[in-house]
């Protein structure tokens, strides 16, 4: 009798610790079915209990032994039976009692999304030809032909000019800038070069802008806008030299003076793909 006795404190204590599981983790919605789903836990264990007490005498020998033996092992499978309402119920609670949050889920698919995009256009990128690479080795290698060396101009807007103004000053020429002395060529005196000649010759530009004339001149001379092929023509004009440009294809583009003996010509580098603000001119000197 004694043995029975510890046997069914030890089965109220957890009975007691499952109920206190289960009370903590309802919610408003479920707190009532909790509480009426334990009051029946309770009952269906004091009726085992007493049942066992009834098949023992007060001698504590046994007076229904088999009885007494269809109980105990109906004991286990209530015991697991509890504790799996338990594990189910803390596993629903949170869904009942929480609803989704339908704007963290629009952002994650549309993360998804984005991240598969980029993905894709990752892996098209690196079936594409490597253009960059590509211009470096023809420029090199037509360099290399040529007898050239290349002279690195800052990519700036200005780097047509600046080019242009490295050439003019490895062949010593001079001219004058605003009015002052004059002084060795830089790209703010070779910008006024080019702006002056078109201004003096508009019967020969005007057909080609898209602008008015006086807005395309203070951009060329006042700006870091871009030069092109127009400055490029302007200026193999104003100083009576032929421009070459070396292009990334390995071609040659030929800019003529337009006059007679035209002397030793400019030689540029111009790339496309180099460079991450876009075009751009470098200058090319003779190999030491």
């Amino acid at each position: 009798m004694e043995e029975l006795v510890k046997k069914h404190r030890q089965e109220q204590r957890e009975l007691q610790s499952i109920i206190t599981q289960k009370k903590k983790a309802a919610t408003k919605k479920t707190r009532k079915g909790v509480n009426d789903e334990c009051a029946e836990l309770e009952r269906q264990l004091a009726e085992r209990h007493n049942t066992e007490s009834s098949g023992v005498t007060g001698n504590g020998h046994v007076h229904n032994a088999e009885a007494l033996s269809d109980v105990d092992e109906d004991a286990t499978p209530l015991k697991s039976a509890i504790e799996n309402l338990c594990v189910a119920e803390k596993s629903v609670a949170p869904a009942q009692g929480k609803k989704p949050n339908r704007q963290k889920a629009r952002l994650a698919r549309r993360a998804v999304e984005q991240d598969a995009v980029t993905a894709q256009a990752a892996a098209e990128a690196a079936s594409l030809p490597d253009l960059r690479e590509i211009e470096r080795l023809v420029m090199q290698k037509e360099l290399k032909f040529r007898g050239l060396v290349e002279k690195d101009i800052r990519p700036d807007g200005h780097c047509l000019y600046s080019a242009v103004a490295d050439q003019l000053s490895k062949r010593s020429i001079i001219q004058a800038f605003g009015g002052h002395e004059e002084v060795k060529p830089d790209y703010k005196s070779v910008r006024h070069v080019a702006a002056d000649f078109i201004s003096k010759h508009a019967d020969d530009f005007s057909p080609f802008l898209e602008e008015p004339l006086e807005n395309y001149i203070v951009k060329i001379r006042d700006t870091a806008e871009w030069g092109g092929q127009l400055e490029l023509s302007a200026l193999a004009r104003a100083y009576g030299m032929d421009i070459n440009v070396l292009q990334g294809d390995g071609r040659v583009e030929k800019i003529e003076a337009g006059v007679g003996e035209s002397g030793q010509p400019i030689w540029l580098a111009y790339y496309r793909h180099s460079f991450g603000l876009g075009e751009h001119y470098n200058s090319l000197r003779a190999s030491p």
